[in-house]
């Protein structure tokens, strides 16, 4: 009786009602509270009752951008780490999940274990798998250092990987290691549309196993690979969890992630309204970011079509 009442039209709204009043509630109303914070002037001394907090307007922007004075230098420099680490660890994870995905397109003995196995990091919980790698990266006991130093001889010493301009290093290392996995399942999924003809007929026609992955292995997986790199960057630009467990509330100066930047002018520093505003700013420009990605994408794809 109800679904004749609403009709074909009505019913998908009805059906589409719960998630987005759950949607609202766990994203949307966070967020306008937090567009509200960020104009007032809300420290420590107005935690028990923050609308109370004296009303600052633009304030907290004007000093999250002003880059001549130590806040709005941090902050860039935080951003442009922010922006190498991102297009190194999304490069590095797509590339490698890419060659792992082609080299399990066919089968071959033992196919299924190592499936299993290149999904273990992406199956691993955060906490734990980060946990670990922190204690890989130590300096004296640490696994890293064992296999370059002591049995590679690839340095001249033992390394501090968790400070200094090497804790960039190990971050992104860690980063790769989490993020590869998803691409190459993602990938695999992709691979599996493409039919097998299309490379029978170019290896008839002398293609080699370069020529193929590139003529058709590749161009068969753009849609794929669109969605993959956008989620990729996103996941990867707004990370927490990884530099957090790794070095602690305060990072290093070289790994110091937006994400982690934000959290030390929120919490350690007590200024909310500061951290509220760093964090409207890093969503507005992730916004601008994927509108112009998926323009610049769908445009590309209706001049292809």
């Amino acid at each position: 009786m109800i679904r004749k009442r609403l009709g074909r039209t009505g019913l998908p709204y009805l059906l589409l009602l719960p998630a987005l009043a759950l949607e609202l509630l766990i994203h949307l109303v966070p967020m306008v509270v937090g567009i509200v914070m960020s104009a007032k002037q809300l420290t420590q001394f107005f935690i028990r009752d923050w609308s109370a907090a004296p009303w600052a307007g633009l304030g907290n922007y004007r000093v999250a951008v002003d880059f001549s004075a130590p806040i709005g230098r941090s902050l860039l420099n935080s951003f442009w780490v922010t922006c190498a680490f991102t297009v190194l660890s999304v490069g590095l994870s797509w590339l490698i999940g890419t060659a792992a995905a082609i080299f399990m397109q066919d089968a071959f003995k033992g196919r299924g274990l190592l499936r299993a196995a290149f999904l273990l990091p992406y199956a691993l919980p955060v906490y734990a798998a980060v946990i670990t790698w922190s204690f890989m990266f130590q300096r004296d006991t640490g696994l890293v250092n064992h296999l370059l130093h002591d049995q590679l001889h690839l340095t001249s010493g033992r390394p501090f990987w968790l400070i200094g301009d090497n804790s960039f290093t190990a971050l992104v290392t860690v980063s790769v290691w989490k993020s590869w996995p998803f691409a190459f399942l993602t990938l695999t999924a992709g691979l599996q549309n493409i039919p097998r003809e299309l490379y029978e007929a170019a290896a008839m026609d002398g293609a080699g196993v370069w020529q193929q992955i590139r003529r058709i292995t590749l161009p068969s997986l753009r849609p794929v690979n669109l969605v993959l790199v956008l989620v990729l960057f996103l996941w990867t630009f707004n990370d927490f969890n990884t530099p957090y467990v790794l070095f602690g509330k305060s990072a290093p100066q070289a790994a110091d992630l937006i994400s982690i930047h934000i959290y030390q002018s929120s919490f350690v520093t007590w200024n909310f309204g500061s951290g509220s505003a760093m964090s409207v700013l890093l969503l507005l420009f992730l916004l601008l970011v994927t509108a112009g990605y998926l323009f610049a994408t769908s445009r590309r794809k209706g001049a292809d079509d």
